[in-house]
């Protein structure tokens, strides 16, 4: 790879073995953020460096003491129970630019490469653009096609051809540049209407990953609770169609 155009700062370089590396940036839905937070912080991560870029927005932002800090990624690493370790990529951003995609998940794969990385897991949501009428699925796309008789046994699906767009972003990069150096790498992709962070689609992949690594005891509490506001919003959506459809029954 080509050298690095990110500011890497380390708080401490840990010693991993074989990481596993979890995308967890924000997109449709936040479905990827939520859910790739979620277990870092259930696993109790901790902050290893924090990667600056050009292709970031030039912003300084204030934490409610006023304290403020640069847009950037971070990555923080975790043991799961199995033994895995993993390495979570965070952050309130992805880059403004396709450009600036590439090359930070370019810079994110050689500092990774640099631990011997074992597989890249982006995360992310899968767009409906409409409420859902079921319990939302998570479906997966992978480097080669022997992943799907270890994926599938999860609940992970896989519906040929889709998503037509293809995965975008840093998702699609960073597993992109992990096949083409080798590592093993898959998305998984909970369904979202798209409109909101949504948590309903986030839980779904949290399941999944919490089998993928045997996490057994996970605080899904606030999750639970923001689930139930979706079902109520849902609720109101269909309540409101209904009614909009006997209005019209009336006109003519």
């Amino acid at each position: 790879m080509e050298k690095m155009e990110s500011i890497v700062k380390y708080d401490s370089k840990p010693v991993l073995k074989d990481p596993i590396l979890i995308e967890a940036l924000p997109g449709l839905g936040n479905v990827g953020k939520i859910s790739g937070d979620f277990i870092a912080d259930t696993l109790k991560a901790t902050k290893f460096a924090t990667i600056i870029s050009m292709h970031f927005p030039p912003a300084a932002i204030p934490d409610k003491d006023c304290v403020f800090h640069m847009a950037c990624n971070e990555l923080w690493y975790a043991k799961a129970p199995n033994g895995q370790d993993i390495v979570f990529l965070r952050g309130d951003y992805q880059g403004s630019t396709p450009e600036g995609q590439f090359v930070l998940a370019q810079d994110v794969m050689e500092i990774m490469m640099s631990y011997g990385v074992s597989r890249v897991i982006t995360l992310g949501g899968l767009g409906l653009g409409k409420m859902l009428e079921n319990e939302p699925r998570v479906f997966g796309v992978m480097s080669r096609i022997e992943l799907r008789d270890e994926l599938e046994p999860l609940g992970v699906q896989f519906n040929p051809g889709e998503p037509q767009a293809g995965v975008v972003g840093a998702a699609g990069a960073l597993i992109g540049l992990a096949k083409l150096n080798g590592i093993d790498s898959f998305c998984l992709m909970g369904e979202t209407p798209g409109f909101f962070a949504d948590h309903k689609g986030a839980k779904k992949v949290i399941d999944i990953l919490a089998k993928m690594f045997s996490i057994e005891e996970m605080d899904t509490a606030e999750i639970d609770e923001n689930i139930k506001s979706i079902d109520e919003l849902t609720g109101q959506v269909d309540a409101a169609s209904r009614t909009n459809e006997e209005d019209l029954s009336y006109i003519g």
